[in-house]
């Protein structure tokens, strides 16, 4: 409608201006034909500006920012007006787009990575844990060997370290080398206390009061009959007895170095019953000392 009332506004205003042309054209024809002249005159300005008018009112009018007479845009216009800021925007968005895409994608990696180091660093932990569980068996592996060792330094140290576990004396009558039965029973007590045991030996010292080699003679018969006896009745080794005849020798008392031997007055065969740290078994208990007449003396 309101197009409708523009478009009649514009041919009444075509109108108006063909009239006023043809108002002021028609007094300059008329003044024309008077003179009679043959050269024609130049139009006025006024005339010019109404011609120019017509003219104008002729041709369409072009088109304007707003259009043609309508201060509206048009739909094309505005589209080729808003298409390159479309195109700039949607470029932006792909911008956008690829950009959210890549810190998508570096996150991703970057969860990625944080997750592998996590892993590896657990890994390690482990490592760590079973190295020093490791570390720690093995020092426990250590001790035990050092503490082995050195109970093998203190065995090899005592190798041939002996003590005395119990002694006895026996007595021969008349320097025969015959056992009385008293002499037999203390062997026999003797040897009870060495059955089931390692690592003893028993030394064999036989004395005679004869001076030389009689008594020398007579004292290693003497350890003979002692060595006979332990072997054959209690089957003590043989290489577990060391003896040795020694005739009228004085020899001092085991233990006591400063007191004085004392005199070879009978024939007799001192036993002492010595243990190392070799035994495979405890020594066996101290026993009392047996005296040359059977008796037990502290």
């Amino acid at each position: 409608m309101r197009s409708q009332f523009s478009a009649r506004n514009v041919s009444l205003s075509q109108l108006a201006v063909l009239f006023l042309a043809s108002a002021v054209a028609i007094p300059a024809l008329a003044q024309a034909g008077q003179t009679g002249s043959p050269q024609s005159t130049p139009p006025s300005a006024a005339q010019q500006r109404s011609l120019s008018v017509a003219a104008t009112s002729n041709t369409p009018a072009k088109e304007g920012f707003w259009g043609r007479v309508n201060p509206f845009a048009r739909k094309k216009w505005v589209k080729r007006q808003t298409d390159p800021i479309n195109d700039r925007l949607s470029e932006l968005d792909g911008v956008n787009a690829k950009n959210a895409n890549d810190i998508k994608d570096v996150d991703g990696r970057a969860q990625a990575g944080i997750r592998q180091a996590q892993s590896a660093a657990d890994a390690a932990n482990q490592a760590a844990t079973a190295a020093g569980q490791q570390a720690q068996l093995a020092g426990d592996t250590a001790k035990g060997a050092d503490s082995h060792v050195n109970r093998l330094n203190s065995t090899v140290n005592g190798l041939d370290q002996y003590h005395q576990v119990t002694e006895a004396d026996i007595a021969f009558r008349g320097g025969l080398p015959t056992l009385s039965v008293t002499a037999k029973k203390q062997l026999d007590d003797l040897a009870a206390t060495v059955t089931g045991h390692q690592g003893y030996i028993l030394e064999v010292e036989a004395h005679s009061p004869a001076a030389g080699s009689v008594g020398i003679q007579n004292s290693g018969r003497l350890a003979e009959a002692v060595k006979r006896y332990l072997v054959t009745e209690h089957q003590i080794p043989v290489y577990r007895l060391h003896a040795v005849a020694l005739g009228n020798a004085q020899v001092a008392a085991t233990g006591d170095e400063d007191a004085r031997p004392a005199r070879i007055r009978t024939s007799s065969v001192h036993i002492r019953l010595m243990a190392n740290s070799l035994a495979a078994q405890e020594a066996p208990p101290s026993q009392g000392v047996a005296s040359s007449n059977g008796a037990e003396r502290p």
